[in-house]
């Protein structure tokens, strides 16, 4: 059985090494010149730099990556954060913890006036989170589409899943109103700033759900990684070429057509790869495309109609960093947030420094930044526009980087830009779209992409699915694939 893989980023590799350990012929076709995707990285003289941000979850005892690696017999150094991050909000700096309880400590000493009415919205958040935790811990398909879907589903249900039904049309807006903290206004900012990085929205659309299992899981476990996520990707990528799989750079397919009840793949130097099943990993703004019409007919409405969707771009700063500018009570992961409210366009950033020694990252006296913000697309539509923005935009980032590092100017080695042309360049993701869509109510749980397309042996992971961005959530829709051509094919053997 032969399997074609596009797109080398963590979700595709994630399904190309299961599949490879079950004794499939995988080949997994990459465009660009590392793997990762998103979560990728690129050099420049003695630096290396992480494509996006570097905070990791899902390798605790249990979580997701831990679990694949324990798979494939593999394991990750990743040193867990007691602070995961330092929050900078106008005057306000604040420690985020891992711990619970240190948590809500700093919560009241940050927000005195509403503290008793945040410990009880936390406390809800929480409860969903763990209830949701539960529920998806034998990984089932959401939506289900099949009937073993809803099978598995079902059976995934726990005596406190119910509890779960009056939040499914919530938003976690409607959560800061029922605890009366709608007018507590920074809170809500604060808040806002941690769902926009993981879900890509904020509270007064994002799914109460999803929300409380972001804001939920950060205390599960939040780790920095040496060198960077990327790692993840060439240890998948190192697994599939030693279990006998093939894995291809600078291979961009332009084309994917049936014949003769195979698929075949079709790169920007007409080669051909041909396979009975095929699975991508690119946005499903690229997907779509590259089926000939009649194909595209085939597509289920919700998947053509969500292909035609922008979603959002992101501008991001490369610095190297001599270390003596670097004040020693630096955070690893920092937040700084504007005082209007408004979590894109430099006024919301994230900022990824690497530790101090990481000789992966840096040489000795050196460190590596990543500082990232969403950006609106239509503002890099013209040339004329996408000079001039990123010109401001750069001004207004190094401003909000100075919250954290003072004197940051006086000690940068190396100063990169990503706009969205240039993430287009590196990622091949249209426009330089990045994340997946929000997950509001409309586009998330049921209302997700299925990894199913429709067509008989054609898949999809990523960020475009069930569950959305974020390496647990590529690496989940990664895994959904490999269990269904698994069964399929009347192999049962799951993690």
């Amino acid at each position: 059985m032969e399997i074609i893989v596009i797109g080398g980023g963590i979700g595709g590799l994630t399904t190309a090494a299961l599949l490879t350990k079950d004794g499939y012929h995988v080949t997994v076709l990459e465009a660009s010149n590392e793997w990762g995707g998103s979560a990728g990285k690129f050099s420049r003289e003695k630096f290396l730099f992480p494509v996006g941000a570097t905070m990791g979850m899902g390798f605790e005892e249990g979580g997701l990556h831990h679990r694949i690696l324990r798979e494939l017999g593999r394991s990750f150094p990743a040193i867990a954060m007691d602070e995961i991050m330092r929050i900078y909000q106008g005057s306000r700096v604040m420690p985020y913890y891992s711990d619970r309880n240190r948590h809500l400590s700093e919560c009241a000493t940050q927000f005195p006036d509403h503290a008793t009415k945040i410990v009880s919205f936390y406390k809800e958040v929480w409860k969903i989170g763990a209830e949701i935790r539960k529920l998806i811990e034998p990984l089932p398909v959401v939506p289900p589409v099949t009937l073993s879907e809803w099978k598995e589903l079902l059976l995934s249900l726990k005596p406190g899943t119910p509890l779960l039904l009056p939040y499914l049309r919530k938003t976690m807006g409607d959560l800061l109103l029922k605890h009366n903290l709608t007018e507590a206004t920074d809170f809500k900012h604060f808040i806002d700033g941690q769902l926009i990085d993981s879900m890509q929205t904020t509270s007064e659309n994002c799914s109460a759900l999803m929300g409380s299992l972001a804001l939920d899981i950060y205390h599960e476990g939040a780790y920095y990684t040496e060198g960077g996520l990327y790692r993840i990707a060439e240890i998948l990528q190192q697994y599939i070429e030693e279990s006998g799989g093939k894995t291809y750079r600078r291979k961009q397919v332009q084309t994917i057509r049936r014949e003769n009840n195979r698929w075949v793949a079709i790169d920007q130097k007409g080669e051909q790869w041909k396979a009975d099943h095929l699975v991508s990993n690119l946005p499903v703004q690229a997907f779509v495309p590259l089926l000939p019409e009649p194909l595209q007919k085939q597509l289920p409405t919700k998947l053509r109609s969500r292909s035609q969707l922008a979603q959002w771009g992101a501008f991001t700063m490369y610095l190297a960093l001599d270390e003596k500018v670097i004040p020693d009570y630096t955070a690893l992961f920092s937040q700084v947030l504007s005082s209007d409210g408004d979590t894109t366009e430099g006024n919301h950033l994230f900022l990824s420094l690497s530790k101090s020694n990481d000789l992966n990252r840096a040489p000795a006296g050196f460190r590596t930044l990543t500082v990232s913000t969403h950006t609106e697309l239509h503002h890099w539509d013209t040339k004329e526009k996408y000079d001039q923005y990123k010109k401001e935009l750069t001004e207004k980032m190094l401003t909000g980087i100075e919250r954290v590092i003072p004197n940051v100017r006086s000690g940068i080695e190396i100063q990169m830009t990503g706009a969205p042309r240039a993430w287009e360049r590196f990622t091949k993701r249209p426009k330089g779209m990045v994340g997946g869509f929000p997950q509001t109510n409309e586009y998330s749980l049921f209302n997700s992409l299925s990894h199913r397309t429709g067509l008989n042996g054609l898949w999809l992971c990523g960020d475009s699915v069930f569950p959305g961005a974020g390496t647990i959530g590529v690496s989940t829709s990664g895994y959904h694939v490999y269990r269904s051509i698994l069964k399929d094919n009347k192999k049962t053997k799951f993690l």
